[in-house]
């Protein structure tokens, strides 16, 4: 069953879905994980209280990029109030495989990413602004 997982993994992560700029993105979020150096920009087109359109762009691992290409699909459409639910025991559930302490941060980073944009933050309370 792992190697389903894996294989799933590594699809997203060499065909990411949603990656890119996105032309007219209402929300923006850059933030990224010093201790392996992924980087992530989430962006999303917000209308009507609805993700109408989201994409991604940045550099990092399988698992950061990956995660963050399944999230991106999940959320088109959504509420912000759905996408705000979202928690970190979904998206390694998403990934179908144990991910190990030192890889949970990268796990999470399209998570962490997306929220930002959806609350529109500049920066997580408590972090500086991240530069892109």
């Amino acid at each position: 069953m792992d190697d389903m997982y894996r294989d799933y993994i590594l699809d997203h992560y060499k065909n990411p879905r949603n990656f890119g700029e996105l032309e007219g993105a209402t929300h923006t979020y850059h933030d990224s994980n010093p201790l392996c150096g992924d980087e992530m920009t989430m962006q999303l087109k917000i209308d009507d209280g609805h993700v109408r359109d989201v994409h991604f762009v940045g550099k990092g691992c399988a698992i950061s990029q990956a995660s963050a290409s399944i999230l991106t699909e999940e959320v088109k459409g959504k509420t912000l109030d759905e996408v705000k639910a979202i928690d970190r025991d979904h998206v390694l559930a998403n990934l179908g495989i144990p991910i190990s302490p030192a890889r949970v941060k990268c796990a999470l980073l399209g998570l962490k990413a997306l929220k930002g944009a959806a609350w529109g933050l500049t920066a997580w309370p408590g972090e500086e602004v991240k530069a892109k």
